[in-house]
């Protein structure tokens, strides 16, 4: 048995509130709605879906003490009956059943993500915190000026981009 703790690709910067408000503003969350959150790091994004949209939400991430924290921060928020938080790869989650998907990965992995994103329903909404989807370009983007987690700057312009799915292709 392997108890050594997963290899994670990415290391968990929190998106600041500002920026998920902004997020989930710009992706028209709607109650109907099932958001993915592909690494939730301690759930911020999955809690404020469904506190303040009243959208069902999925977080994912493979931390453990990340899961521990997001799954703490569900029930303290009193959503529980509306988000899961799931132990799982990014690259392996099957996306087909969300309606908005939203990421703060890096363009390696939102790009290594494609052919799932790619899965989803027409209609649904993509929406990434600072990172492109390879060259598929965003149909909107917004700027929002928030804190910074490292020590300099103290903020910085934060970039949201969002696409509607079906996915095309920059041509030449």
């Amino acid at each position: 048995m392997n108890d050594s703790p997963p290899h994670l690709d990415i290391e968990y910067v929190p998106t600041p509130y500002s920026v998920v408000d902004k997020m989930l503003e710009v992706c028209e969350l709607r109650p109907s709605d099932l958001v993915y959150d592909l690494g939730c790091g301690d759930g911020r994004l999955v809690i404020a879906a469904a506190r303040d949209w009243g959208a069902r939400a999925v977080g994912f991430d493979l931390d453990p003490a990340r899961l521990r924290e997001a799954r703490a921060n569900v029930v303290a928020a009193g959503v529980a009956h509306l988000v899961e938080i799931r132990a799982a790869n990014l690259l392996e989650v099957d996306l087909r059943e969300a309606t908005v998907v939203t990421l703060y990965l890096s363009t390696e992995l939102n790009l290594a993500l494609l052919d799932n994103l790619r899965a989803l329903r027409p209609g649904s909404r993509i929406v990434s915190h600072d990172f492109e989807i390879g060259e598929i370009d965003p149909e909107a983007l917004w700027t929002v000026l928030a804190e910074h987690f490292a020590p300099e700057p103290p903020q910085r312009d934060h970039h949201i981009l969002r696409w509607t799915t079906p996915l095309v292709e920059l041509t030449e």
